[in-house]
């Protein structure tokens, strides 16, 4: 299964970057977008892990519960 870059923009707009089929490479590509995204390039860059790009966009998309919270 391939990774997928992708930019996640507000109101779940999504922009497709790239597609690897290592993670390091996946990885290192990530790290150099965010690394030269401007401050006026709204949206985050994600690396998902999925068999297509249908499948990384609903994951992308889906609302995740917050972690358990710890001992206080």
């Amino acid at each position: 299964m391939p990774y997928y870059i992708y930019r996640v923009k507000p109101f779940a707009q999504l922009e497709k970057l790239a597609a690897f089929d290592a993670f390091a490479e996946a990885s290192a590509q990530a790290k150099t977008l965010r690394a030269t995204q401007s401050a006026d390039t709204p949206g985050k860059i994600k690396v998902m892990f999925a068999e297509d790009e249908l499948q990384a966009e609903d994951l992308l998309c889906q609302v995740r519960d917050a972690p358990p919270r710890g001992d206080e």
